[in-house]
């Protein structure tokens, strides 16, 4: 499939190249963003699993350089445009927006935030982006935690003598945000499986580092018993919502668990190194929580937490609480599944930043060494044997 015929299956995939994103899921961090407003006074960002660095370029440019961008720019140049006719160019200036001298052109003027700190952590390498620090890094491993914390504080100085400083972090970010996504199989019971994995590798440093309040958005895979997942973040964030953006294709079974206002249990300490999910129970001998009515402890020891809707009603016997559902972006916007005409002078662009360490260059090495495709020769003619 060549550039063109996918430019036309895909909008968004044409629309990030034209506005200079790295990858089209920048549109899915925009679009949740229009709708939980997630960048609100946030001012310390970690993205997690962030190569190729779409979401990474989404907060340099909104919350470094100060963009208004998405839907939010659109209507920036709508209004500007209205006040144009109107009034003319002096009330476009008035109005906080600046124009070219010949007034084709108008973008909102930007305001930049101050002491904006992100960190971008990811197993592969990822090309610089301005104002974004990159930490070659496993989210799993517990050294990751003090790298994390002196990108964020140049003046974080972990103590040495002291084990616990790899792994107990001081709660200073505000959002923690992770794209990340298995290689898929298309066995959907194996994919769902190593998702959650990287879901709870995600939401265990995530534990470390957000402060009280904070948010917390990550990939998720909807299946069978998903509903458990949730159940389990609504322990620790007072609000958990699945989304799916309008940029997201309705046949893929992708959706983001969008996690607000972190409430840690009294008495919870978060550790990398003794991770939750990997068999850690929280010890409620410690942890007082507001659910206390609905703390029950079985024969055989383990403890149940009732995690159900916000309500008076006396809680049934199953403990599974089921987040709301959410679609993002109005029916206005592109749909990610289906094929969108071309403009007649439309010219296919080449993507923004190639990938840097793709996991398939071996593969087209070793093609190349065998002559390429299928034994095929450089110039693809398949050699033949001389007849005599």
């Amino acid at each position: 499939m060549g550039k063109s015929s996918k430019d036309k299956r895909d909008a968004y995939y044409r629309l990030a190249k034209e506005q200079g994103w790295r990858a089209r899921s920048a549109f899915k961090l925009l679009q949740l963003d229009e709708e939980f407003n997630l960048f609100e006074d946030v001012s310390r960002v970690v993205d997690l699993c962030a190569a190729p660095g779409s979401w990474s370029q989404v907060l340099s440019r909104v919350l470094i350089k100060g963009e208004r961008v998405g839907r939010n720019g659109w209507e920036d140049r709508r209004y500007a445009d209205g006040l144009a006719r109107k009034s003319g160019e002096e009330s476009v200036l008035e109005a906080g927006l600046s124009s070219t001298p010949n007034g084709e052109e108008k973008t909102a003027i930007r305001h930049p935030r101050k002491d904006v700190k992100i960190v971008a952590i990811d197993l592969q390498p990822m090309s610089p982006l301005e104002g974004i620090t990159c930490l070659k890094a496993d989210i799993t491993h517990p050294s990751t935690i003090p790298l994390l914390l002196k990108a964020l504080d140049p003046d974080y100085a972990a103590s040495a003598s002291s084990t616990s400083s790899s792994i107990a972090a001081s709660q200073t970010v505000d959002l923690v945000i992770s794209d990340g996504a298995p290689d898929v199989t298309g066995l959907h019971d194996l994919d769902i499986y190593v998702q959650s994995q990287l879901l709870w590798a995600a939401l265990n440093l995530a534990l470390c580092v957000l402060k009280p309040g904070g948010k917390f958005v990550a990939k998720i895979f909807r299946g069978r018993d998903v509903d458990i997942l949730y159940a389990q973040l609504k322990v620790v964030f007072e609000h958990v919502t699945v989304a799916k953006p309008r940029s997201s294709r309705a046949s893929s079974v992708e959706a983001f668990i969008v996690c607000t206002n972190f409430q840690p249990p009294a008495g919870f300490k978060a550790s990398l190194e003794n991770p939750l999910g990997a068999g850690r129970k929280l010890d409620i001998n410690t942890i007082t929580t507001d659910l206390d009515q609905a703390t029950q402890k079985r024969e055989d020891g383990i403890i149940e937490l009732d995690v159900g809707p916000e309500t008076n009603e006396p809680s049934s016997t199953d403990i599974r609480w089921i987040a709301p559902f959410l679609a993002c972006g109005d029916l206005s916007s592109f749909d990610a599944d289906a094929s969108h005409k071309l403009p007649d002078d439309h010219v296919s662009l080449d993507p923004v930043q190639p990938p840097t360490a793709p996991p398939y260059r071996r593969a087209l090495e070793e093609r190349r060494k065998m002559g390429g495709a299928y034994g095929k020769t450089k110039l693809g003619v398949t050699a033949l044997p001389v007849a005599g």
